[in-house]
C-alpha cells in the first residue's frame, strides 16, 4: 500500500480503551451503579471502577467526571490518569492522552498499561520510535495478560521502520501469547499481519 499512514494504523491496532478494561476493571459492568448525590465518599478506585461502568454504558461525560474526581481525590493515582489518557486517545486529542498516560508513568514508573497506551501515542503522533520501543520493551517486562498488546505495539514500530520481517515475527509471538478462544485479539493480529505483508510487498515493487 505504499508509504504507511502510522496514525491510521495505530487507530486499527487494539485501542487503549480495550488496555483499560485489562488494567482498570476488578468489578463487573452488568448494571449502571447510582451516580453519588453529594459528597465525595468515593476513594480514587472507586471514582475509576464508576467511570468506567459508566463508559461501558457510552456516557462518556459522566466517565470523564469520575476519572478526574479519581485524581483530584489522589493526584498519583496511575489509573485515574491511564483512564483519562485512553479517552483522550479514543477521541483523537493524542497530545492531551500524552499527557495523562506520562502523569499515570510518573505516579507508577513501569506500569505496563500506560507504558504501552503512551508507546501507541507517539506512534500516532508520528515520531518518537526510540522512546516508544522502550516503553513497550519496559512493559514486556512486566508479567501480565497485555503481552499481545505489547507485542503487537512493536509489530508497529518495526513497521514504521520498514523492519518486514521483525514485525512479522513479533506478530507470530503474540499469536502464541493470545489465548484460543480470544477472538477478538486473533482477528486483529490477522489484519496486522496482512497490513505487514501488504506494506512489504509494495516496498518490493
Amino acid at each position: 500500500m505504499g508509504a504507511i499512514d502510522q496514525a491510521a494504523v495505530v487507530a486499527r491496532r487494539f485501542p487503549p480503551a480495550a488496555l483499560a478494561l485489562a488494567c482498570l476493571l476488578a468489578a463487573g459492568c452488568g448494571h449502571l451503579p447510582p451516580r453519588i448525590r453529594s459528597g465525595d465518599a468515593l476513594d480514587p478506585q472507586e471514582h475509576v471502577r464508576l467511570g468506567s461502568s459508566y463508559e461501558a454504558q457510552g456516557l462518556k461525560a459522566e466517565a470523564v467526571a469520575q476519572y478526574e474526581a479519581a485524581v483530584r481525590r489522589d493526584p498519583n493515582f496511575a489509573e485515574g490518569w491511564l483512564a483519562l489518557g485512553n479517552v483522550a486517545f479514543a477521541d483523537g486529542r493524542l497530545e492531551d492522552a500524552e499527557k495523562s498516560f506520562r502523569k499515570a508513568l510518573k505516579s507508577s514508573p513501569g506500569h505496563p498499561g500506560a507504558c504501552n497506551n503512551l508507546a501507541m501515542t507517539l506512534l500516532a503522533r508520528g515520531g518518537g520510535l526510540e522512546e516508544a520501543e522502550a516503553l513497550a520493551r519496559e512493559a514486556l517486562s512486566r508479567p501480565g495478560s497485555l503481552r499481545p498488546y505489547i507485542l503487537d505495539t512493536l509489530a508497529g514500530i518495526r513497521l514504521k521502520q520498514a523492519r518486514y520481517v521483525e514485525a512479522l515475527d513479533l506478530v507470530d509471538q503474540a499469536e502464541e501469547a493470545t489465548p484460543a478462544g480470544d477472538r477478538f485479539v486473533l482477528s486483529h493480529l490477522q489484519t496486522t499481519r496482512a497490513g505487514i505483508q501488504a506494506a512489504a510487498a509494495d516496498k518490493a515493487r
